[in-house]
């Protein structure tokens, strides 16, 4: 196992581990409270983390069951993922995190054991084991967002984002190709500052596209989670600027993404 899958495993179980402390002891109405996204309370939230997981296992270790997952995906493209997460939900608080919490350790360990090179099969392009690792921390922090903000808690923003950061990153192109647009042929400078108040950087700084500003925002754009008005991200270049208005670092078509904050006006 490299170093850096190492790394990004450890940090995915870091991240489990504080949505799964914020949850443990809540009683199960608090699992019933609506979140951000639309028809999902928090056990869906979950049980879509857990469902996603069991089926990265699936990828690695069972080409039949994967094949079946795949078949059923194309039966039902716009809802089989609703369905899993509704489905799932539809059981008690403590079966569900139990359920969570044995998917996060198996995903773990089969991730580990993975011979050098292996691609998964995957929804979109097959993943290397860094990858998928790297996918799986990306939903599981922005899912938990959704589950903070629906139990009115506040989450942490830890050093640990710069995974969803570089996978943002990474997605440029596929964020405009998924909406129809020819992706910029022009390299990106990204300079971001962490939580920690560490510049992460991509590209050359000479680059004649670029994007600045809070690494926290670009991950909460990426997946989703702000509207592009409501950060402090700046853009030099017309790619760049567009391509804060639909960034985009999780598979499938394009998001709905979150309406603007109503700013309060002095009266």
């Amino acid at each position: 196992m490299s170093d850096l899958l190492g790394q990004v495993l450890a940090d995915l179980d870091a991240e489990g581990a504080r949505l799964e402390a914020l949850l443990a002891d809540r009683p199960d109405a608090d699992w019933r409270v609506a979140t951000p996204a639309a028809g999902w309370d928090v056990a869906a939230q979950i049980a879509h983390l857990a469902w996603t997981d069991e089926s990265a296992v699936t990828a690695a270790t069972d080409k039949a069951g994967w094949d079946a997952l795949v078949t059923e995906a194309l039966q039902d493209p716009e809802r089989f993922v609703d369905g899993a997460a509704l489905r799932g939900a539809a059981v008690p608080a403590s079966e569900l995190l139990a359920r969570w919490r044995t998917a996060r350790r198996e995903l773990q360990r089969v991730l580990r054991e993975l011979p050098p090179g292996t691609k998964l099969p995957w929804y979109g392009p097959p993943m290397s084991a860094t990858s998928m690792a790297t996918a799986r921390f990306m939903e599981t922090w922005a899912h938990a967002l959704d589950v903070h903000e629906a139990l009115g808690a506040e989450p942490e923003a830890t050093d640990r984002i710069k995974h969803v950061a570089h996978l943002a990153v990474r997605t440029r192109d596929f964020a405009f190709v998924t909406r129809g647009l020819e992706p910029p042929t022009d390299a990106f400078h990204i300079d971001l500052v962490a939580p920690s108040g560490e510049h992460w950087t991509w590209g050359e700084p000479d680059a004649a596209q670029q994007v600045t500003g809070p690494a926290l925002d670009l991950c909460l754009l990426a997946t989703q989670r702000i509207n592009r008005a409501d950060t402090a991200l700046r853009a030099r270049g017309a790619d760049a600027e567009t391509w804060l208005g639909i960034a985009q670092c999780f598979a499938g078509p394009p998001g709905t993404g979150r309406d603007a904050a109503e700013k309060e006006t002095n009266r």
